[in-house]
């Protein structure tokens, strides 16, 4: 940290946040109320865990995400957690995939997770994993549609976990 200046600390993009409420009013989500993080109930070596990510990654040959919808595409996919990354591809226009395309694990830890499990610091991946894109500029419908409707899928695998990834 020897250089580490205070100016390091800026915002790259100064002023972007008021120019997307400003582009798109009430897009942003805020919240002001604090929700702990939930414990794990038991050992993460006897825990099943989802994997869910806004990195838009999605079976080949399956709907394709809807990348160019002015305000976003409210759906997600499920993702067979035994999948090989030959069997997965990304729609996604929001950020640059040309690294995710080599190595689908630096966006989309498939693999990682696999083999956390075949080495027993996980006790099991939930059948499925889920992914969406993270473009939706609207809020309300964000959270009274996706995230309600992905709420129900991942609590429909029972984990006892999940985590959580961010494109």
């Amino acid at each position: 940290m020897e250089n580490f200046k205070e100016t390091d600390l800026k915002q790259l993009r100064p002023g972007l946040w008021a120019t997307v409420n400003e582009r798109y009013p009430g897009s942003m989500i805020t919240k002001t109320d604090f929700v702990p993080l939930a414990r794990l109930k038991k050992p993460l070596p006897e825990s099943r865990i989802a994997f869910i990510s806004t990195a838009g990654v999605q079976p080949k040959n399956s709907l394709p995400f809807d990348t160019v919808h002015p305000v976003g595409d409210y759906t997600f996919r499920r993702v067979p957690s035994r999948s090989k990354p030959e069997d997965l591809e990304i729609h996604q226009l929001k950020y640059p995939t040309v690294g995710a395309k080599r190595d689908l694990n630096v966006i989309f830890p498939i693999e990682r997770l696999q083999e956390l499990t075949e080495e027993k610091i996980i006790g099991e991946l939930a059948p499925n994993f889920f992914s969406f894109i993270g473009y939706n500029m609207d809020a309300l419908k964000l959270e009274q549609t996706l995230a309600e409707d992905l709420a129900d899928a991942v609590e429909a695998e029972k984990p006892d976990g999940a985590l959580l990834a961010p494109a």
